[in-house]
């Protein structure tokens, strides 16, 4: 949240600013042995981004109705969908970073922005290959995605009259996981509050985002750097600890998880979770002799979890 010196809250801005760049810059990172994704074509390179600016000399616009120092947020717009062509980056981090310095730049009375972007997925199709035989990759249809996206958010200020970055976190969000088999919940406090069956092997179906910091901001902004960590590899890592363990609580996958990003990606200087227990309602249980089940939507309320990790946890872990 922008605030001026006094402590008071100020900022104004424009939200669901839609952004559809075609063939930027393509986008290539290191492998690791969770994930196939080893950087991206950028032929759609699309966000929705969130801006919003303070400044001291803004406040009075909102105490004395004084427009002259106002940037219209019609005019933020403009200024984000025509410097998003010029950006020559490859990465989410690298054009918030990019056009908030440029705006900054441009408007020197502006104090700080605060800046956030969902990419809007675009997945590729398979056609039939001009030689007739076999399908491959269409370098020019592709299908908008619904499901799980990366993001980005930053907050700069201004040193010595220069933006710099303050904050920064990236994240995939809305990450959805069903394990079929494999996980438990038992042993938990039973007291006369108590309805709650243990369970030694259920459906397990969580909703998950997961955001991280770098130690270092730049690695982020430029993927040249060799330090980017990609938003596709960390969902992959998820996928493949959720599949690879049997998890005695929800609380322990996260923690799982954060352990293996932090180990694949030392540069990361944090890590955090915030998940959703969505596990399905049994109607028709399975048995050792039957494995199909019946379930439906769980009733609300919901449960849900919140958890930070930082390098930290490795050397305790390793202990």
């Amino acid at each position: 949240m922008l605030k001026l010196r006094s402590g008071r809250t100020l900022y104004y801005g424009k939200g669901d600013v839609l952004t559809y760049r075609t063939y930027a810059k393509p986008l290539s990172v290191t492998a690791i042995p969770e994930s196939a994704y080893i950087g991206d074509s950028n032929v759609i390179f699309s966000h929705n981004i969130t801006f919003a600016v303070s400044s001291e000399q803004l406040l009075t616009s909102f105490t004395e109705g004084d427009n002259s120092l106002v940037v219209a947020t019609d005019s933020m717009k403009n200024f984000i969908l025509r410097h998003t062509a010029d950006y020559e980056g490859s990465t989410t981090e690298g054009l918030l970073s990019f056009i908030s310095t440029k705006f900054m730049d441009r408007y020197p009375h502006i104090d700080a922005v605060e800046l956030s972007a969902d990419r809007i997925p675009f997945q590729t199709l398979e056609v039939a290959s001009p030689s007739g035989v076999g399908l491959e990759q269409s370098p020019l249809v592709y299908r908008r995605s619904h499901n799980d996206h990366a993001s980005a958010s930053m907050k700069l200020n201004r040193k010595d009259g220069a933006p710099v970055v303050d904050t920064h976190e990236c994240s995939i969000t809305d990450l959805q996981l069903i394990k079929v088999s494999g996980s438990s919940f038992y042993g938990f406090v039973r007291d006369e509050y108590t309805t709650l069956p243990e369970s030694f092997d259920r459906p397990l179906f969580i909703f998950l985002d997961i955001y991280w910091k770098y130690d270092q901001f730049g690695d982020a902004a430029d993927a040249d750097q060799g330090r980017y960590v990609p938003a596709e590899q960390i969902r992959d890592i998820t996928h493949n600890v959720f599949h690879e363990m049997k998890s005695p609580s929800i609380q322990f996958l996260i923690y799982q998880v954060g352990l293996r990003i932090l180990t694949r990606f030392p540069q990361l200087l944090e890590i955090r979770f915030e998940s959703n227990n969505r596990t399905w309602e049994t109607i028709v249980d399975n048995t050792e002799a039957d494995p199909a089940g019946v379930y439906t939507e769980p009733r609300p309320p919901f449960g849900f979890q919140g958890f930070t990790m930082t390098q930290e946890d490795l050397i305790t872990d390793g202990e």
